[in-house]
């Protein structure tokens, strides 16, 4: 099996030199990478030509596009059975491409994706944004667990896509809003299978900041409702719980200022809430640091997520606004 790692770059040259040099030392070597450069201003082909010699690599400029349209681009100029698709902030363990195609010949899927984690390397910020997307408390624990609602859909920092799904389901046809999400389910309409592959982690960096990550965070809620618009049946009851959330916690701060003895039930629970993932990212990161950080990623991906949620749903269904 030949894969073509495909990996949209916009404005972050250190970023692809740490994930290439993963790429380096991996233990299947089938594979081939492209580099799509999509617009940058802060070109990287310097950097990508320095691993020529250590990586069958392919570097392209492009005029800006989006990241969608961008791995369209790869798609379209790839050589293997299967595209693998890595966001430029991804840090991707030696055994990566091992454990991917040791589990694609098992189980013959046409698309899968795989969960992310924290690398020890990261900043303390990083390790409790990371938290905040992958904990129990805050995104039910489904990215990148089998205990997910509905259909399996994979994240493009981390998927993979089958050369045969790709030529009859074509690419991506929204370039950000949830691209993805309605790439894999066009994918699936088309009589593909598709699952996550457990063991095929990558370390994802997402954002430096906690204000960047309010951002990105804000962004996938708006892009929920913009896969509803093109797909209503995979708006879910779960998926309203990040809204619910941050009106609950609109509610209980407004009860604080007009009629504190109402507010008191609500401050038990957040009291209690905010203990129970300070004390769990304890346990998984042992840091002190990074369980109180914790705290606040995880009340920045509720309420960003909620907030973007609250806005579009507003804007695009109740008042049907393009």
């Amino acid at each position: 099996m030949f894969f073509s790692i495909i990996i949209p770059l916009y404005n972050r040259p250190q970023e692809i030199d740490e994930l290439l040099a993963t790429l380096t030392v991996q233990t299947y070597t089938q594979f081939e990478v492209l580099v799509i450069e999509d617009g940058s201003s802060l070109p990287a082909k310097d950097i990508v030509e320095k691993y020529t010699d250590q990586l069958d690599i392919s570097y392209y400029f492009k005029e800006n596009a989006g990241q969608g349209f961008a791995r369209n681009y790869g798609f379209e100029r790839a050589k293997g059975d299967y595209f693998v698709i890595f966001d430029s902030d991804c840090l991707i363990p030696a055994d990566y491409l091992e454990i991917v195609k040791d589990y694609l010949y098992d189980h013959n899927l046409d698309a899968y994706g795989g969960p992310d984690a924290a690398h020890e390397s990261f900043t303390d910020v990083q390790k409790a944004i990371s938290y905040g997307m992958t904990s129990v408390f805050t995104t039910g624990g489904i990215r990148g667990n089998k205990k997910h609602v509905g259909q399996f859909h994979p994240r493009s920092f981390n998927m993979g896509v089958s050369r045969e799904a790709w030529e009859k389901a074509g690419g991506f046809k929204i370039t950000r809003l949830g691209e993805d999400i309605e790439y894999s389910i066009r994918i699936h309409e088309h009589g593909f299978k598709i699952g996550l592959i457990p063991g095929a982690k990558v370390f994802h960096k997402r954002r430096t900041s906690l204000m960047q990550f309010y951002k990105q965070i804000h962004f996938f809620g708006r892009a929920r409702i913009n896969i509803y618009k093109h797909f209503p049946s995979e708006l879910k009851l779960v998926h309203f719980f990040p809204a619910v959330f941050t009106l609950g916690i609109m509610t209980v701060l407004l009860l604080n200022i007009i009629y504190p003895p109402l507010a008191y039930i609500g401050n038990v629970f957040l009291l209690v809430y905010f203990m129970l993932i300070f004390f769990h990212s304890l346990i998984l990161n042992r840091s002190l640091k990074v369980a109180f950080l914790s705290i606040i990623s995880s009340f920045i991906q509720l309420t960003a997520y909620g907030l973007g949620f609250i806005q579009d749903f507003i804007k695009r269904i109740v008042l049907k606004q393009q």
